[in-house]
């Protein structure tokens, strides 16, 4: 299971990525069950609208931006290596986003290329609901590979940025968060920033596609409003499970047993057609199995968080194979979740529970993540279960109600009767580059453009 901390117990919510271009249909209100915000930078038009220092637009054959010119060059101390590398970047600053949800969290999300020599780095400044600005806080520093490729190779290691914060709000791994949710303050707008670096000297540049943040103002709550049964079925998703990966290379978070994250996004990935290669997947020992769950691992991997469950991360591997988008957001019902399911959508989502909590699933987690793949006539959840002892056991079926509440709460009380929080209804969707029209109107129906 994963030991990702779900934030704090004062948080309110987490908000996050996501949107449309404004040339477009304009983003669907907040539903009242949904008060989440969700703005992407995806097209040419987008990201025109951006102050540009060094980088170029390109039009094909997707929209995105590309390092031009170096705008200077900065000496980075790699806190997980002890190298330090110098570094050209350039640097692309979005216009402000006015949320139409003030909220307490913002989480951005990316899709990018980053060839061997470059990487990225994302950052949010917002405003507060008195006028006053947070700093820019750094929400990543990715790249989608690493320096066990090739050691003497100009790399840094995917990292988070710990110890960031204003005394008003406070970023938790992936998370800006207001620090206390009951004063009324809240984040009303934001700009994101994005710097692109290479090797001096070098013609190389990472190319980022898709950059957005998703808003959020869940109430906090320890129970949610029951939803009705909506759509039956289930899709063919692949089945793993993260359990058989025990002890396989414990250097990225001591190994499988907490590899739920990278092995809900390998289902996924597989569900679409899209994976490692057999060269890529050279470097796993030849008797383990399933290969390719060792590899989202080492992928998905945060040096500072010391695990494979930063969210933005494993939206970002997604994104690194084939004509495919990776986004996080949040949901407001189980009715989202089979409206997707309906189009052929499985998502990934964020749960915390006692044993008690969900029948028949064994365990009890402080934060896991799993893969909805369907509903039954009776509405209760099929989930493929990453932390089941075989890929057999994967599939499950859990009571509608129960994993509703364990999915959508904000609050709840641990083993110890302490009041720690939940996640709200987070989740991961991933979705190929030119999805049928149904799926379109359904990713829409969510808040997802």
């Amino acid at each position: 299971m994963s030991r990702r901390t779900i934030l704090v117990a004062t948080a309110g919510v987490v908000a996050a990525v996501a949107a449309a271009d404004p040339a477009a249909a304009r983003p669907l209100p907040p539903r009242a069950d949904r008060p989440v915000d969700n703005r992407f930078w995806t097209s040419r038009k987008d990201w025109s609208a951006g102050a540009a220092d060094g980088v170029r637009t390109v039009a094909k054959p997707r929209a995105g931006v590309e390092l031009a010119r170096p705008a200077g060059t900065v000496a980075y101390a790699d806190p997980h290596t002890g190298r330090t590398t110098t570094w050209e970047y350039a640097r692309w600053t979005g216009p402000v986003h006015r949320s139409a949800v003030p909220g307490t969290e913002v989480i951005a999300s990316w899709n990018a290329r980053t060839p061997r020599g470059t990487w990225i780095q994302v950052e949010v400044e917002a405003t507060y609901s008195d006028g006053a600005r947070t700093p820019w806080y750094v929400l990543g520093r990715w790249a989608s590979g690493d320096d066990r490729q090739d050691p003497a190779a100009p790399v840094i290691r995917r990292t988070s940025v710990d110890g960031q914060k204003d005394g008003r709000s406070t970023v938790w791994t992936d998370t800006l968060s207001l620090d206390d949710t009951t004063t009324g303050l809240r984040l009303v707008s934001y700009r994101l920033r994005l710097t692109l670096y290479r090797a001096p000297g070098t013609t190389l540049t990472p190319t980022v596609w898709r950059l957005g943040a998703m808003t959020s103002d869940v109430p906090d709550r320890f129970t949610v409003p029951a939803s009705e049964p909506g759509h039956a079925g289930e899709l063919a998703v692949p089945r793993y499970s993260q359990e058989i990966h025990k002890g396989q290379y414990p250097e990225y978070d001591n190994g499988g047993e907490a590899w739920c994250s990278p092995t809900s996004s390998q289902m996924i990935l597989e569900y679409w057609g899209r994976g490692p290669t057999a060269a890529d997947l050279a470097w796993v020992d030849p008797s383990f199995a399933d290969p390719q769950v060792c590899h989202a691992a080492r992928f998905t991997y945060d040096y500072q968080y010391g695990g494979c469950g930063n969210w933005p991360f494993n939206a970002a591997y997604a994104a690194t194979y084939r004509d495919m988008q990776g986004v996080v957001t949040r949901l407001g019902s189980l009715t989202d979740l089979e409206t997707l399911i309906a189009a052929g959508i499985p998502a990934i989502t964020s749960q915390s529970f006692l044993k008690e909590e969900l029948t028949g699933a064994g365990y009890g987690t402080a934060g896991h993540l799993m893969t909805v793949v369907g509903f039954t006539d009776a509405g209760d959840v099929i989930a493929n279960d990453p932390a089941s002892p075989s890929n057999a056991a994967v599939r499950r079926v859990y009571k509608r109600r129960e994993w509703e509440t364990v999915w959508l709460r904000t609050k709840r009380r641990n083993a110890q009767g302490k009041v720690v929080s939940g996640t709200g209804g987070v989740c991961y969707l991933y979705f190929p580059l030119r999805p049928a029209k149904a799926q379109l109107a359904a990713l829409a129906a969510v808040g997802v453009r």
